[in-house]
């Protein structure tokens, strides 16, 4: 292996650049919906400790943003740098909803969280509130159009190819905004995206619970982080069903390899695997433990369907797309982190049921110490678990960078040697390291700050009733 090899040095840039900006993606998304309601509950109700929760996870939400943002150019910048070709083959269609993204997403939802951050005593109220919710539409139709664009690659539509076949020219916005998956894949990384706002909630919300801080405060907090945690799982696997469905429609490779299934299977063959081993080629199956019939289900929503094999796909795309090229992705990489994207939410729903029974009201005798630990310390588990979904979905679709339109290693920058992309790559990963210590510094100076000291307490009626007259 040619380590500096360009195609496998500007995989490796693109898609560690493009994890580490996902870092802060889901959090952005869920904890400004989270911050949106605590603050219309505090509206509604003027009861003070809702304003509180607004300005404590506010603090949050506003840290994460702005770093989101600074790691989110990076990466277009590496579509004219590492994917020049990438870039002038498919530039028509994706450009469509990137500039959507930009122009009517992006500045729209930056607008209204200028008007939220300076607005506190010179908006009306109403209207104050208005502008963190437009900050929620902006954020979310943001999602929208990055998951159109990268809906593309994996299932490209609304296009013709130019009379030489040198690129692809956008023909129908609609389809390409329409797309199958995006309608599946958008609800699945919103849900995602709150499920791991309700985890920093119930982390945030325990570590301050377990010193006996602003116990009535926090306690509430901590049970809507924990059922907003459990509702939005159950969208997670709600959407994520018809995700698979649509998966097995448009990249029936990606679910064969998802499974390890190497001849395509019937019924009762086609068989759910909790483990396999596989040859080191990954040509065929040493030994596996299989739930029969449940692969079926999932993929066809029958107990007598069929789901295709690699081996035999395989064979079916030497045929449509030309011989000499292992059209296979890596399997163990898409096997392994298929399951894990699974394990880790459901263990996260698991953490929050136990959660939500532990603080009940008729629970009898105080939290135990290790139990305050363990809420604080799942915190990460959606957030891995939308990682390596995303590294399943990418690394699922190999090697195709549009899926039968692009091979990945066609769409590399032709004249850009190993050693330009090495040294970017280095400078990008000390530079992002370094961003990562500031803003896990930052968040976690906020959340352990908790409320403004300065701030009344919940249970003040004198402080409540001053603190509605000053802020506004």
């Amino acid at each position: 292996m040619d380590l500096l090899d360009p195609l496998l040095l500007a995989r490796w840039q693109f898609g560690l650049t493009t994890l580490y900006h996902y870092l802060f993606v889901p959090l952005t998304l869920g904890l400004v919906l989270v911050v949106a309601i605590f603050q219309t509950v505090w509206h509604r109700t003027g009861n003070v400790k809702w304003l509180h929760l607004t300005r404590l996870f506010g603090k949050i939400f506003l840290i994460n943003f702005a770093m989101g943002v600074v790691t989110g150019i990076v990466q277009e910048f590496q579509f004219g740098m590492n994917w020049s070709a990438y870039s002038r083959f498919v530039g028509d269609v994706f450009g469509a909803p990137l500039a959507f993204e930009g122009l009517m997403a992006f500045f729209f939802e930056a607008t209204f969280v200028g008007l939220w951050i300076f607005g506190w005593d010179r908006l009306p109220r109403l209207l104050h509130l208005a502008s963190i919710w437009m900050v929620v539409l902006g954020s979310t139709l943001s999602a929208y159009f990055i998951l159109a664009a990268n809906a593309f690659m994996q299932n490209p539509v609304g296009y013709q190819l130019a009379t030489d076949g040198g690129r692809a020219e956008l023909i129908d916005i609609g389809a390409v905004l329409t797309n199958p998956v995006v309608l599946a894949a958008f609800p699945h990384t919103i849900f995602a995206a709150w499920m791991f706002a309700g985890t920093v909630v119930v982390a945030v919300s325990a570590w301050h619970l377990s010193r006996g801080q602003h116990l009535d405060t926090m306690r509430s907090s901590l049970r809507f982080g924990l059922w907003f945690v459990i509702a939005s799982f159950v969208g997670v696997a709600v959407s994520g069903d018809q995700l698979s469905l649509v998966m097995v429609a448009t990249q029936p490779m990606k679910m064969a390899a998802a499974e390890a299934m190497w001849d395509s299977a019937c019924g009762a063959d086609a068989s759910f695997s909790l483990f396999s081993i596989g040859t080191p080629d990954g040509t065929e199956e040493i030994w596996s433990l299989r739930v029969p019939y449940l692969l079926s289900l999932l993929s066809t929503h029958s107990l007598d369907g069929c789901v295709e094999g690699l081996n035999d796909l395989q064979a079916l795309y030497t045929e449509q797309f030309g011989a000499g090229v292992d059209y296979r992705p890596i399997v163990w990489v898409t096997y392994w982190s298929f399951r894990w994207m699974m394990a880790l939410g459901g263990l996260a729903a698991l953490i929050a049921v136990a959660g939500l029974w532990v603080t009940r009201k008729k629970a009898t005798g105080p939290v135990s110490t290790w139990m305050w630990k363990v809420a604080i310390w799942s915190a990460p588990l959606p957030l891995l678990g939308s990682l390596v979904g995303w590294v399943f979905t990418e690394m699922g679709r190999q090697p195709w960078i549009v899926f039968g339109l692009m091979l990945t290693e066609d769409g590399v920058s032709p004249n850009v040697p190993g050693w330009t992309v090495l040294i970017s790559l280095i400078a990008f990963t000390l530079i992002y390291a370094t961003l990562a210590v500031v803003e896990f510094g930052l968040i976690l100076r906020a959340a352990q700050n908790g409320p403004d000291a300065g701030t009344p307490g919940a249970d003040d009626e004198h402080a409540e009733r001053a603190t509605r007259t000053t802020v506004y």
